[in-house]
């Protein structure tokens, strides 16, 4: 669900605050115009060795996409960095992870159709060229040193400032995937709950996806190390935001958490100038405070880049995304957007998900947050487990489904699965890695984990 960059790259009138708060604003829509975009990344490796893709690899699936498949290249200087069709945008993530930024669909059957349209193209390129993409969450034995790195000038600047600010920034770039969902709202009101609900249900979406356990060849003892790298990247822009509960929240306090949010960059003449040296946030580059550019202003666009580089549980742009679940398999990548349409797109059962999670407390959100990584559906919950609430979700979630008559319910069904015995994916990669897999993670490099 791509914003489209309209607003000029150089400031011609001052920003005010109550422009940002409207720019949030005009992401409402009317319930009949809502839409939802489905994006997953995808780990690519070379077969003849299980070593990752370099960039003449991936320049290849790329190219191979505009010249068969009728997309058009994204370049930076010379380089193709993506791609785009009808509303869908293929990216080159950090360490050259494939990333498919779905079109605004109306429907889970156009999604998933969206997912093996886009699976059969870069499997029949990949092939030709000795190409398999894994289904993890997270690289399983590539070592930090030898992940080849993307030529996108963005990425070089995140790369450098990163280790400023936590350890574990680099795992996030270069060895990680998921698959999120963009959901629009039709109010400010219907925001806010949905970011309540987004954030509080997170982990349990964490939990069902869990899908990364392994590190450098070994069992890191999580089930989700994807989502635990997420807890040390950066305090300034990733977390729990625990303002989102306070009875003042609306589009204007969000606009003041991102006011105070260091810059990362900037956008101008088709290249990102480095902001990091600066130490500005956006709220003193909108006072003319910026040290190497006294005087000067953002523009909106600047603004709609600066909000791409804020990664929370649940983000707010235009539109509003979950990203708490692992990368995983095709199904996993339909049966995310199913959860979330069917928890947040009916308005009785929306009103009966946020009854369940109403009464949770900061500290529970943060306990959540903090142990569903390693221990996933079995995390102890009040007078349970996190399974049970999962169980609960999941009931809803078809609930909203069956509501909307579309016959998306089946699309849950790898979910259900994983909620009836309360083992996702991770724990069943490490049940093997410990037993007949004898703690090697050689068998994922096969065709079962393999797009």
């Amino acid at each position: 669900m791509a914003l489209s960059a309209t607003a000029p790259a150089v400031a011609t009138e001052k920003l005010t605050k109550d422009d940002l708060v409207k720019y949030l604003a005009s992401g409402c829509k009317p319930r009949d115009k809502w839409r939802f975009g489905t994006e997953h990344e995808k780990l690519g490796y070379n077969l003849a060795d299980n070593t990752r893709l370099g960039y003449e690899k991936i320049r290849a699936l790329l190219e191979g996409l505009c010249e068969r498949f009728g997309w058009e290249p994204v370049m930076e200087g010379e380089y193709i960095i993506g791609a785009e069709l009808d509303g869908q945008n293929v990216s080159l993530e950090p360490g050259g992870q494939f990333e498919l930024s779905g079109a605004p669909l109306d429907t889970l059957h156009k999604t998933c159709a969206e997912v093996a349209n886009h699976l059969y193209q870069v499997k029949t390129i990949a092939a030709e060229i000795g190409v398999g993409f894994l289904t993890l969450g997270f690289d399983p034995k590539t070592r930090l040193e030898d992940v080849p790195i993307m030529p996108k000038e963005r990425y070089r600047i995140m790369r450098a400032y990163m280790p400023t600010r936590g350890t574990l920034g680099h795992d996030m770039m270069f060895r990680s995937c998921t698959i999120q969902v963009n959901l629009d709202f039709e109010s400010e009101a219907d925001m806010v709950e949905k970011m309540r609900i987004g954030i509080a249900l997170q982990p349990v979406a964490t939990a069902l996806f869990a899908n990364s356990p392994f590190r450098d060849g070994s069992d890191t003892g999580y089930v989700s190390w994807r989502s635990h790298v997420w807890t040390d990247v950066d305090p300034d822009r990733t977390g729990v935001l625990p303002f989102v509960w306070d009875k003042d929240f609306g589009f204007e306090r969000y606009v003041e958490y991102a006011l105070d949010v260091p810059m990362y960059f900037l956008y101008r003449g088709g290249r990102y100038e480095d902001a990091t040296q600066q130490r500005c946030t956006f709220r003193e580059y909108m006072e003319g405070k910026m040290p190497d550019r006294p005087g000067q202003f953002p523009s909106l666009k600047d603004w709609e880049t600066h909000l791409t580089t804020i990664f929370p549980e649940v983000r707010l742009k235009r539109y509003m995304e979950m990203r708490g679940a692992d990368g995983g398999p095709r199904n996993a990548i339909c049966a995310l957007p199913a959860l979330w349409v069917g928890l947040l797109y009916d308005r009785e059962v929306q009103t009966e998900v946020y009854n369940l999670i109403k009464d949770w407390s900061l500290d529970e959100h943060t306990y959540l947050r903090e142990n569903v990584p390693k221990t996933g559906l079995q995390t102890p919950f009040r007078n349970g487990t996190l399974q049970d609430v999962a169980l609960k979700v999941l009931a809803l979630s078809r609930q909203g489904l069956q509501g909307r008559g579309k016959a998306e319910e089946s699309f849950l069904a790898p979910l259900d699965t994983i909620a009836f015995h309360g083992l996702s994916l991770g724990d069943r990669l490490r049940e093997r890695y410990n037993g007949e897999w004898q703690q090697s993670v050689d068998p994922v490099y096969s065709e079962e984990f393999t797009y």
